[in-house]
């Protein structure tokens, strides 16, 4: 049987890419509803070849035959109109950080923690891009070796901002004068995503130190992050340095990786084989590489994690959440 679907901020980068994936993925949607603001209303997106007219979303746009309502039309929003579609009986997979780490809503990877979401109440909610593509890897590590800590540098696209960022990229490589990022980002890195907090951090900084927490179902997992915009305009790149309270061998950590769900090994130096941007653009895996023993510390890990920030961290990985939920519809 279909499933009758929403999609809130539709016209957006994300909202896009939802209904590319749903395409993709061959989700079976029934009837396609599509919402975003009053300037986007009346657009024409396709889906499957048949044209959709965009609407305004307003507070009686849940007044309709809707089961999972997909959600990335930013924080206020979520704010104000997930409760409403929740008690109209719609299940919300919201990708702003609106509800993240509120501890009566779940924070769904489908890799990692699939069986939180059992205990949602109407509202799930989409972790952040840099933080999914993180755990999705480093959750068979963690089953296994037992992670006390994690070190990550992140160095994330432009898209990260939304069209907006893009556009600030383009206009950048044009030695036009930025919008949007506090700097030019052409020729450049940023330690800069998000705004900065009393204790130097950014939030985007410290979203990966919460979310991982929460996701991994692990308060005693350190985390210290540093997360830099650079001009790149799909796909996230991560180094991630681990340290295990167990001992491993790397051929054994190397097989769990490759037989990890969603996770894709590149790890061939040799013959210049890692993740690279430009290669896990437009797939919904996380790519792995660079991996090597850190011989600093007892039992540590380097490794390069890579995957497409508008797919698997955002549009990708809420409608594998909807996957999951259409199996007990």
């Amino acid at each position: 049987m279909g499933v009758n679907v929403a999609i809130v901020g539709a016209t957006g980068m994300v909202g896009n890419t939802f209904i590319k994936v749903l395409e993709d993925r061959n989700f079976p949607v029934d009837k396609l509803y599509l919402f975003a603001s009053s300037k986007s209303a009346g657009k024409k997106l396709k889906f499957r070849e048949n044209e959709y007219t965009v609407e305004e979303l307003n507070e009686n746009s849940f007044d309709r035959d809707i089961q999972i309502a997909l959600f990335s039309a930013g924080g206020s929003t979520s704010k104000k109109y997930a409760p409403i579609a929740a008690s109209k009986g719609i299940t919300v997979i919201d990708n702003s950080s609106a509800w993240r780490m509120d501890e009566n809503i779940p924070l769904i990877v489908p890799e990692v923690n699939p069986q939180d979401i059992s205990w949602n109440k109407g509202i799930i909610a989409n972790p952040n891009c840099s933080t999914i593509q993180m755990v999705v890897p480093l959750k068979p590590l963690h089953d296994k070796y037992k992670i006390k800590r994690i070190v990550v540098s992140t160095y994330q696209a432009v898209s990260g901002a939304g069209k907006k960022g893009v556009d600030d990229l383009e206009r950048s490589l044009k030695g036009e004068p930025n919008q949007v990022f506090p700097y030019p980002i052409a020729n450049n890195c940023l330690p800069h995503i998000d705004v900065f907090l009393p204790d130097g951090y950014t939030k985007e900084e410290m979203k990966m130190v919460n979310e991982t927490k929460k996701i991994m179902n692990d308060d005693s997992i350190k985390v210290s992050p540093t997360a830099v915009r650079v001009p790149v305009e799909i796909s996230h790149s991560e180094s991630v340095n681990l340290e295990f309270e167990k001992p491993y061998e790397m051929e054994e950590l190397k097989d769990l990786l490759k037989n990890a769900p969603g996770v894709i090994l590149r790890d061939d130096p040799d013959n210049n084989i890692y993740p690279l941007a430009t290669i896990a653009k437009g797939h919904d895996e996380v790519y792995v590489g660079r991996i090597r023993r850190d011989e600093t510390v007892y039992s540590g890990l380097n490794m390069w994690i890579v995957a497409d920030n508008v797919r698997k961290g955002a549009a990708s990985n809420a409608v594998q959440i909807a996957e999951l939920l259409i199996k007990n519809i």
